[in-house]
């Protein structure tokens, strides 16, 4: 796996150095260890030959410069599908309704091409949200 280092803390941006050159993806997310929890951070800008821009997707109170930042080689992924219907999750895809995560359920990069026209369906249909009017 690709390891940087923080260099600069701005809010929630964050800026990372990667010395061997080989910079993640856009929209690939990195990883900071903060004492047993993970803070996710995901690329959002080359700046020059060595260094990406981030956005953390959480909180960086507590980050500092030095850091190592692990590059997953990914895009930030979230599960899909009917084991996720009634469920809340964060933009990490962690659920945040005090339930397990989902096993064996699929999971789709939050970042991804619109469907076409012809996988679109234009019928009028109810959209049951559960919100009462």
């Amino acid at each position: 796996m690709n390891k940087g280092t923080i260099t600069q803390i701005i809010g929630p941006v964050v800026d990372v150095r990667f010395e061997n050159g080989s910079l993640p993806s856009l929209y690939h997310a990195l990883h900071v260890d903060q004492g047993g929890t993970s803070l996710v951070l995901e690329v959002q800008q080359h700046i020059g030959l060595n260094e990406v821009r981030t956005i953390a997707m959480n909180i960086t109170d507590g980050l500092t410069r030095g850091q190592e930042a692990t590059d997953t080689g990914a895009p930030i992924s979230v599960p899909v599908g009917n084991a996720v219907l009634g469920r809340m999750f964060d933009v990490t895809g962690q659920p945040i309704d005090n339930k397990p995560a989902p096993e064996g359920a699929a999971t789709s990069p939050i970042h991804r091409e619109a469907p076409t026209f012809d996988q679109q369906s234009t019928e009028a249909e109810v959209l049951e949200t559960g919100i009462k009017v």
